[in-house]
């Protein structure tokens, strides 16, 4: 049996619907029982709090894998589900990390990633790393600019990336848990189209047919509101200002073609993307 947490989020809705698509039954991990109506059939939701230990045991029990998404800046989420998954006597995880890991040095947020990759590792239940770069669902940060005022503020300038569909990590989650063949293994997860931010903007303004700004970030304030619309707190606000000034510095972009490899087709391009959720920003 799998243990999902994160099951309702970005990531975490296709992967529950890859996993009900393949006939896997899996477990959900839910705060909030309300949100259990959002999963697919095969779900079997259970309450429990990554903040609360003496709630997990129950939504452990009987698990072999687990797929792990820990939300925020802190490590106790990720402690208190390695405690729970090795008292539990799960033999894989699946463990959503991020590209910031491979920095040199190690940015702020790479090192929350870092160490809670390193949490794992100490735990000694095999694990199978996901690292992926931006996601293309960052843009619908830009909804409520482009909706109130036709503009998005761009922090990063020439810095170019090669944003993932969701997906698309949700689909290499699906085959981690799944197939044989992933335990230990880190992969890079990023698209095969590198963009500015400007160039992401004109292709959703063709998607959406109508004209969208883009208007520089020129204070720090402006650069977290970017990205976080309604602020975010000190530490993290840091981290995404000292995250955006490498972004801006590199006029490359990392890709890689691990998600073509692993899946054996092309991964979404953004204006695919765009055009599945132009909805969302109207």
């Amino acid at each position: 049996m799998i243990l999902m947490t994160g099951a309702t989020g970005n990531v975490g809705r296709p992967l529950a619907a890859e996993l009900d698509a393949r006939g896997v039954a899996f477990r959900a991990l839910l705060r909030d029982p309300a949100r259990a109506g959002t999963l697919p059939e095969r779900a079997e939701p259970v309450v429990a709090d990554l903040d609360q230990p003496a709630t997990l045991p129950p939504a452990f029990a009987g698990i072999d894998k687990l797929f792990l998404l820990t939300p925020g800046i802190g490590l106790a989420h990720t402690e208190h589900a390695v405690a729970a998954a090795r008292d539990a006597g799960v033999r894989h995880i699946v463990h959503l990390s991020s590209i910031n890991v491979l920095g040199d040095p190690l940015p702020a947020m790479g090192r929350w990633h870092h160490d809670r990759e390193e949490l794992i590792r100490t735990c000694r239940i095999p694990a199978t790393f996901l690292r992926p770069g931006g996601f293309m669902t960052n843009a619908l940060d830009w909804a409520g600019t482009i909706r109130d005022g036709n503009f998005v503020l761009d922090p990063t300038g020439p810095g170019r990336h090669a944003p993932v569909d969701p997906a698309d990590v949700a689909a290499v989650a699906a085959l981690a848990l799944t197939t044989e063949g992933h335990r230990g293994a880190e992969y890079v997860l990023t698209g095969e189209e590198t963009f500015t931010v400007t160039e992401q903007v004109e292709v959703l303004r063709d998607v959406l047919g109508r004209d969208i700004d883009v208007r520089p970030a020129t204070t720090p304030a402006q650069a977290v509101s970017a990205r976080f619309p309604h602020g975010a707190p000190p530490a993290l606000a840091d981290a995404i200002i000292e995250g955006f000034t490498l972004m801006r510095a590199d006029t490359v972009g990392v890709r890689t073609d691990t998600v073509r490899r692993l899946l054996g087709r092309a991964p979404a391009t953004f204006a695919n993307w765009c055009a599945r959720n132009a909805h969302r920003f109207r």
